[in-house]
């Protein structure tokens, strides 16, 4: 373990159970031998070890990357949860990003939320064909990512889900709730996947039972599996310009309270930053 100062930026997650963090280096613990006191990182914290609210956080050497100059803090502090879960639920449809995926439609649910724009581009980057859902506002910002094709999720044709090119879905990651089983089952291809990033006890339950039923078609809940891998891929891609982080707003420490209530809300276009006074 070792102690950061975060001087600068640190991201909310919409979860009490880890936070995103960038910042710098203030004090390492016995045993770390890859960073020292003044290095520019990006962290996944556990909140068991006191969260990143707060002039200083303590991290985990194996959830903590380097920072390059090339990224800011803000950026860099949108990237573990957000990304790092879209990265997963890419891979677990069956893309790859080192040129050997196979060509794949995919939708991108409330695709204009923090992980929907992380799985835009990342679902680009693996070469797939895109369909996005999200608001009519958003439209043109999700297409200027790399959407193939948006539905504004307030239409008819937008409810329904399906392609307007007619493609079935060969997976789905799924970054909204209250859509049911029924509305996806006709727009998936014979072995399509819907990747739940939000499940609840119905998802668990309906995916359990596509498992002992061998169903072709299957509903899989995603848990975000933190490894310090992820983070240095997803770092890189920042770095070459090849991913971008969108920020809907910055609130500084003392109006914490108002950067929550945004992200309760529901309607944030990207990542909401938290900036630390100097």
């Amino acid at each position: 373990m070792f102690r950061l100062g975060f001087n600068l930026f640190l991201l909310i997650a919409p979860t009490f159970a880890v936070t995103d963090v960038a910042g710098v280096v203030a004090d390492v613990g016995p045993g770390i031998n890859g960073f020292q006191a003044g290095d520019q990182v990006v962290a996944m914290l556990n909140s068991f070890n006191g969260g990143g609210l707060a002039e200083y956080a303590v991290a985990s050497e194996n959830l903590t990357v380097k920072r390059p100059p090339e990224v800011s803090a803000a950026e860099g502090a949108g990237l573990p949860i957000a990304a790092g879960t879209a990265l997963q639920a890419l891979r677990t449809i069956g893309a790859k990003f080192d040129g050997t995926g196979k060509p794949m439609n995919v939708l991108v649910t409330a695709a204009s939320g923090g992980v929907g724009l992380y799985a835009v581009q990342l679902a680009k980057r693996a070469g797939l064909h895109v369909t996005a859902t999200c608001g009519a506002r958003n439209v043109e910002l999700v297409k200027s990512l790399g959407a193939d094709e948006v539905l504004d999720y307030r239409t008819p044709e937008g409810a329904t889900l399906q392609s307007p090119s007619g493609k079935k879905y060969d997976g789905v990651v799924h970054c909204t709730v209250g859509t049911s089983w029924s509305t996806f089952e006709p727009v998936l291809a014979a072995t399509g996947k819907v990747i739940d990033i939000t499940p609840n006890l119905t998802a668990i339950l309906k995916s359990a039972l596509h498992s002992v039923t061998f169903a072709r078609k299957r509903l899989v809940p995603l848990l975000l599996s933190p490894n310090k891998a992820d983070l240095e891929f997803l770092v890189g891609l920042l770095k070459d310009g090849k991913l971008e982080t969108l920020i809907d707003s910055r609130f500084p420490l003392s109006e914490v309270s108002k950067a929550w209530e945004k992200s309760i809300e529901g309607h944030a276009t990207g990542k909401i930053i938290v900036e630390m006074g100097d």
